[in-house]
């Protein structure tokens, strides 16, 4: 999946967040903004071709405090907007240097 039609959404405004999302932005004490913010300097660390009703993906990136982040996007071609679907920062447990899961 290109990140670039989820930046895209973003500048525009196209976006429709779950209330997954929501709650776990919230749970981990993140802002929207922080979450946008880490997708314009982020990167596609996983993709999820077969995620029903649209593909999604794993992007990381930092917020304005070089603090990383993970939020996992869909996009949906009819409406050209992206989803959210959840972020969240990652747990130092789960993942070596934020971006390879560990096994």
């Amino acid at each position: 999946m290109a990140v670039e039609k989820i930046i895209e959404s973003i500048k525009t405004g196209k976006i429709r967040i779950t209330d997954h999302a929501d709650e776990e932005i919230h749970n981990d004490g993140l802002t929207f903004e922080e979450v946008f913010v880490s997708v314009l300097s982020g990167e596609v660390i996983e993709e999820y071709p077969k995620d029903s009703p649209y593909p999604s993906c794993l992007i990381c990136g930092k917020n304005y405090k070089n603090e990383p982040i993970h939020s996992v996007w869909a996009y949906n071609k009819e409406t050209m907007g992206a989803v959210l679907i959840t972020a969240y920062r990652p747990d130092p447990k789960k993942w070596i240097e934020v971006k390879w899961r560990k096994k």
